[in-house]
């Protein structure tokens, strides 16, 4: 990011009751954010946050073809300016001065860029239902290059011995690694944040930003980030960027020298969040608790934005903006959706759809009950008119159907029931297609974990993840056999990837530095999505699924050129199927290869199935 100074020159210039300019080091103008901008977007308007001491005391003129100043608006922190611009369809790129005065005398001049837009830049995209989405939490995946570990400007280094220090993943090690990515099938990398997080301890997971425009220095360089989505993209992958907008770490730059008392929710007034979400939607809330929800902190080292400020949302919406044309950006994953202002979070959604409208965003709205969580999908026919505007949800119901279904026995409602039960729930969302579904994350506990350690059923949840409505998306080590119980702490489902780091006892990148089960689990997984890949059924198919009958649930996936039939076994002893059952899809078929196996399946009159096993079938005429 750009930092603009006074020059000796100017400064000399400033009256004594101006600007205080006249510092020792020279310096006025601290930060100028965005630090450029494009011709040719959708929103003419572009405002400009100005940060110096006493900078509110100036006037600002711009000349420049296409380029109007149409208001500069002073806040209570004199040491800032929000100037508001318009940009002409007939704006050409190029750069020009930002010219501040002073009782009409020069103080210092900005030089800023406007920039072109990459070719096709609106029209990207966007992730959907034919990508399967990779989760890595950057610092814990691996450390392509050492000599940024640990940096003099950074308050925290590099100490791998530390559950909950920084351990040196980077970005570097990511774009070493695209290569492996691939093999499992995937289509699109979500990197947890990559912003810098200046903080002194624990700042490894990304969430609490210090700068919202610098990648943090020792993941990399804002042109290392960039050449990792160019050689993504070069590859076949998206890239989906990790944005925060609820809070900020507590030390950001300007938590010294806020622009105004309202930039942040207070703590002292609202303390601590309830992280209670249903709060939010409730006709019938007070406002106490609705704003102990949304106005509170998530933690007391992350300071809580007030995105209902209309500088803070301009603010975040253009960084926002910024981020994808600067870097190419294929996708956002919204950190804590529901808990700032969701106006404000419903009009970022709409800017973005007007300036992308392929794009797509998915929100983490951690609620498990699909009754509550519908609220949040764009277009859901919410009583109070509320829009989210949010195209994708992170689909909570159904990752906590994944963590029993596999460990209970079968119920009314227990066991794989709690797959049928969850999927029978989606005429409550206006797309079920565009749901993120998944077993696990960087804070609910590794999938291995969750399903009682035991493979077969993390095969079998991971048969389902590939095959079900929706885009999946798996976490950094599944495919290897990492577990790790997060409610014992976050430490165990954040642990370093084998092979990330020189020295390392083991290799999980490579055949040879895996073991045979960790081989066995690697290859299932990259099968299973690399079939759903070149698979438009699984990808696009209509869903349509049985009641499940002794622990066995049957759905199909159907597309205009191809069926698939899933065949998932919960119970422990081998099943015959009466295929007639089924008879109103699979009539009209009469064989199939189970992609699992491999094996040829001639006759579809019986279907036998081992104990916790799965069968995925492309069905043949």
């Amino acid at each position: 990011m750009k930092r603009l100074f006074l020059t000796a020159a100017a400064a000399a210039m400033l009256a004594i009751s101006g600007p205080a300019a006249a510092q020792a080091d020279g310096k006025i103008i601290r930060h100028l954010e965005p630090s450029n901008w494009w011709v040719g977007m959708q929103c003419p308007d572009l405002q400009l946050m100005v940060h110096g001491r006493d900078i509110g005391k100036t006037e600002v003129s711009i000349s420049y073809h296409g380029v109007e100043v149409r208001s500069v608006e002073r806040v209570e922190n004199p040491n800032y300016l929000f100037v508001n611009l318009r940009l002409a369809d007939t704006v050409e790129p190029g750069s020009f001065d930002i010219v501040f005065s002073y009782n009409k005398r020069v103080v210092t001049r900005a030089r800023y860029e406007l920039k072109p837009r990459a070719q096709g830049s609106a029209q990207r995209a966007g992730f959907g239902p034919d990508d399967a989405i990779y989760l890595i939490m950057p610092d814990r995946f691996a450390n392509g290059n050492t000599t940024n570990d640990t940096l003099p400007a950074m308050l925290e280094g590099v100490h791998r011995d530390a559950p909950y220090g920084r351990h040196g993943g980077d970005l570097a090690g990511v774009e070493q690694h695209l290569d492996y990515i691939r093999q499992l099938g995937m289509t699109a990398i979500w990197l947890n944040p990559v912003q810098e997080n200046n903080m002194p301890q624990s700042s490894y997971h990304g969430y609490a930003i210090t700068d919202y425009y610098a990648v943090d220095a020792r993941l990399g360089t804002l042109d290392e980030y960039k050449r990792l989505v160019d050689q993504c993209h070069a590859k076949g992958l998206k890239m989906i960027m990790d944005m925060v907008f609820n809070h900020c770490g507590t030390n950001h730059w300007w938590m010294k020298d806020l622009p105004m008392t309202d930039w942040l929710n207070s703590l002292d007034t609202y303390g601590r969040s309830s992280f209670r979400l249903s709060t939010v939607a409730d006709p019938h809330v007070s406002k106490y608790d609705f704003y102990k929800t949304t106005r509170g902190w998530f933690d007391t080292s992350m300071a809580d934005m007030n995105m209902a400020n209309p500088y803070v949302q301009n603010y975040l919406i253009q960084n926002s903006i910024w981020w994808i044309e600067t870097v190419g950006l294929d996708g956002i994953r919204q950190d804590t959706y529901p808990y700032p202002d969701k106006h404000g979070m419903a009009r970022w959604q709409a800017r973005l759809a007007q300036e992308y409208p392929n794009f797509n965003t998915v929100g983490e709205v951690w609620i498990s009950q699909a009754s509550k969580l519908c609220y949040w999908q764009k277009d859901f026919p919410a009583s109070d008119g509320f829009n989210s505007n949010l195209p994708s949800l992170m689909d909570f119901p159904l990752q906590d159907a994944i963590s029993r279904a596999f460990t209970e026995e079968s119920g009314w409602s227990t066991g794989i029931m709690r797959l049928y039960d969850a999927l029978a729930d989606d005429y409550l969302y206006p797309n079920p297609d565009n749901m993120v579904v998944f077993g696990e994350n960087h804070d609910v506990g590794r999938l291995l974990n969750l399903v009682g350690g035991k493979v077969e059923n993390l095969k079998l949840a991971t048969a389902f993840l590939a095959t079900v409505r929706g885009i999946p998306q798996l976490y950094t080590g599944t495919e290897v056999l990492m577990a790790g119980n997060g409610f014992e702490g976050h430490c165990f489902i954040r642990e370093d990837f084998a092979g990330g780091w020189p020295g390392d006892a083991a290799d999980a990148f490579t055949a040879a530095g895996r073991t045979p089960e960790q081989n066995d689990m690697f290859d299932f997984t990259a099968r299973l999505f690399n079939f759903r890949l070149h698979s438009e059924a699984l990808r696009r198919g209509r869903l349509i699924h049985f009641l499940p009958v002794n622990d066995v649930y049957v759905y199909f996936r159907i597309a205009p050129e191809q069926t698939v039939m899933v065949i998932l076994n919960n119970g422990t002893s081998r099943q015959t199927l009466n295929t007639a059952d089924y008879a109103e899809v699979l009539a009209g078929f009469t064989s199939g290869t189970d992609v699992v196996s491999g094996h040829a399946i001639d006759s579809l009159s019986y279907l036998g199935i081992d104990g916790k096993t799965a069968m995925v079938i492309d069905l043949k005429r």
